[in-house]
């Protein structure tokens, strides 16, 4: 039997602490990383040998047999304890046993319909919920289904005391998601396979990997299907063994491929939104991230997967879609509340700017009606300037303050991390006396100002 860590051991107790206290929904804040299944796994012990039932929820088939495994070598009695899928729960409640103890993984999904409908059913179990990041989709917190929030060590202290790997961070903005609409708190997927499909070079994606992570174990977040196919096939191409795989790939071929990623004979795997939650694959060393998200849970669920503990590791993540802009940094301290945020009014009207005439548009426009360009092309046209561009390595600074920006890429950075206006940019570059790319110096002379 695995014993538990003392920040785990710490976190068992604060969770008993809450239930002494009156609260019967418990939503308990770990890091990625940090070891929730055991800690899951020491609670339903106690409550199987006390007799009682507990019912284990997860969002995905494939993690049922993973915490099947950590349970019965923590010793839970599994004759008291069900684990399943919420979907099949919610199906056949009627014919489940009326559970004392309801444990959710990945609680930040405990608002859906689906989960809410088996806690009504069960009303009068405690239900105790784990996630890295309390909050559904970045539209607020959990307080219409939890009603205490208890909170572990942060991941940095996780990286400070040797549970996580340390790691290095390189980005760019290589994608433009101002025209994109969401859909349950994400882009809608079909906009942004075609728009990654428009932005991201592959060539890119190898040449950056192979100048910061060459050799390491890497696994490659993709917007589609079909990129991923085509990422997988660029690494092949310069003799590094890669496949791709997503939900649909037959689950002998996915775990025969995860099993040779462990071997290392497979070096690179590349996915659709597979190894995200709950998927513990601790050999990776490195994640190339070519998919722009929303969601702060996705962002910490994918950058962290390549964090996991080994002695004398350093983690790479490699962002080529601007995902740390949105979000931070995978250490970054979070404030969470159960709070929900209010949400923004269905009739605020979205603009953009032609690049041609400078005419304020609808945000859906295709075509300038001034001037008649077609901002699609020209977007397009644009964005092929940067295909050659390398990652830089992303920091906190120069985030703490611009006046440490050396470069226009710093002050860009910059802008965009504290969502300045353009105009911002150029006057700190001439402030800080900072070269100021020639395609900008006609705005420049617009506003008045010198270089």
């Amino acid at each position: 039997m695995m014993k538990l860590r003392p920040y785990q051991a710490e976190l068992v107790q604060k969770i008993k602490l809450s239930m002494v206290r009156g609260h019967r929904h418990i939503v308990a804040v770990l890091g990625c990383g940090g070891g929730k299944s055991v800690i899951q796994a020491a609670i339903a012990k106690s409550a199987t040998d006390k007799g009682n039932r507990v019912l284990f929820l997860v969002h995905r088939r494939e993690l049922c047999d993973q915490i099947e495994r950590t349970f019965t070598s923590m010793g839970v009695n599994m004759a008291l304890c069900q684990i399943g899928m919420v979907q099949t729960v919610t199906r056949r409640i009627a014919k489940i046993p009326e559970p004392a103890v309801i444990l959710q993984d990945e609680a930040h999904h405990a608002l859906s319909r689906t989960y809410r409908r088996i806690y009504d059913a069960f009303c009068g179990a405690y239900l105790l919920g784990f996630t890295a990041t309390p909050q559904r989709m970045n539209e607020g917190g959990l307080g219409d289904v939890f009603d205490d929030l208890v909170e572990s060590v942060s991941t940095e202290w996780l990286i400070q005391n040797h549970y996580l790997s340390p790691y290095e961070y390189y980005g760019v903005t290589l994608a433009d998601t101002k025209g994109l609409h969401t859909r349950h708190g994400d882009y809608v997927k079909e906009e942004l396979a075609e728009l990654m499909e428009q932005h991201v070079i592959y060539g890119d994606t190898v040449k950056n990997w192979k100048r910061y992570a060459d050799g390491k174990q890497t696994i490659v977040y993709c917007a589609s299907i079909a990129a991923s196919k085509e990422t997988a096939a660029a690494f092949r191409s310069i003799g590094v063994q890669a496949v791709h795989l997503d939900g649909a790939t037959p689950k002998r071929e996915r775990e025969r491929a995860v099993q040779s990623f462990r071997d290392g004979t497979i070096q690179v795997i590349c996915n659709v939104d597979l190894f995200g939650e709950g998927f513990d694959v601790p050999d990776c060393e490195a994640v190339v991230l070519l998919r722009p998200t929303k969601s702060l849970t996705l962002h910490i669920q994918q950058s962290m997967r390549s964090m996991r503990f080994k002695p004398g590791k350093t983690a790479v993540i490699l962002d080529h879609v601007g995902n740390y802009l949105r979000h931070g940094l995978p250490d970054d301290k979070r404030e969470w509340t159960l709070k929900t945020k209010k949400r923004k009014t269905k009739n605020e009207i979205r603009v953009r700017t032609c690049p041609n005439c400078y005419a304020v548009l609808r945000a859906t426009a295709t075509k300038c009606p001034q001037c008649g360009a077609e901002l699609k092309q020209a977007q397009t046209e644009q964005d092929q300037k940067v295909k050659d561009m390398l990652l830089q390595k992303i920091s906190r600074q120069p985030y703490d303050s611009y006046h440490k920006c050396r470069t226009w890429d710093q002050l860009e950075l910059f802008r965009k991390a504290k969502k300045y206006k353009f105009a911002w940019s150029l006057h700190k570059a001439v402030e800080l006396q900072i070269p100021i790319p020639s395609k900008y110096m006609y705005m420049l002379y617009r506003m008045g100002m010198r270089a």
